[in-house]
């Protein structure tokens, strides 16, 4: 998989709309081309990822929880890959990986800024957490992917970046069993 289809994915996900929630009341705001708001305290409004991020970062908004990736739900999501049965793989929202990344991105600023041992900790500690998760379903992608044939039931739960890499891993395996198997055999 090509780092530019990871780049675009994210760009994808900084432009998406995401739900937020006001923290205060705020009268509308224009950007070039693009009004935000008016925001009323409390209530909860849709809006492009990256402007949240920005809102956020001055307190005048928060994400809903249910959208925030965090340890508790990077846990639940481990302990759901780990009692999936072989050639199972648990669903994972669109948006896990974009998410993770920001989060992990947002640990190491912490630790950074805060320059708390316990910070770089719980950042090292999260970090071993999602190569855990990452390992997991990568070993169960290949298996998908070298088996004859795939269930779309299956193969449905995989993100889309696990779907691009799926189906680089189907082509490759596919090319080598040609060349092994039936390119030698006509010999």
């Amino acid at each position: 998989m090509t780092t530019n289809k990871i780049n675009t994915l994210d760009f994808c996900y900084e432009n998406a709309m995401v739900k937020i929630v006001a923290n205060r009341n705020c009268p509308e705001i224009k950007l070039s081309g693009l009004t935000v708001g008016p925001f009323d305290e409390g209530n909860e409004y849709e809006i492009y990822f990256w402007v949240a991020k920005e809102l956020a970062a001055t307190n005048m908004i928060h994400f809903r929880e249910d959208d925030i990736l965090d340890a508790t739900k990077l846990f639940k999501t481990q302990w759901k890959e780990s009692v999936q049965t072989p050639g199972q793989i648990s669903e994972l929202p669109n948006d896990f990986y974009p998410k993770l990344r920001r989060y992990l991105q947002d640990l190491k600023e912490q630790a950074t800024q805060t320059q708390q041992p316990e910070k770089f900790q719980e950042c090292d500690r999260i970090k071993h957490l999602a190569r855990d998760i990452a390992n997991s379903r990568l070993k169960k992608i290949i298996a998908l992917a070298a088996a004859p044939t795939q269930s779309e039931q299956v193969t449905k739960k995989l993100t889309i970046e696990e779907k691009l890499f799926h189906d680089q891993l189907v082509k490759i395996i596919s090319e080598w069993k040609t060349k092994i198997l039936e390119n030698g055999a006509d010999k």
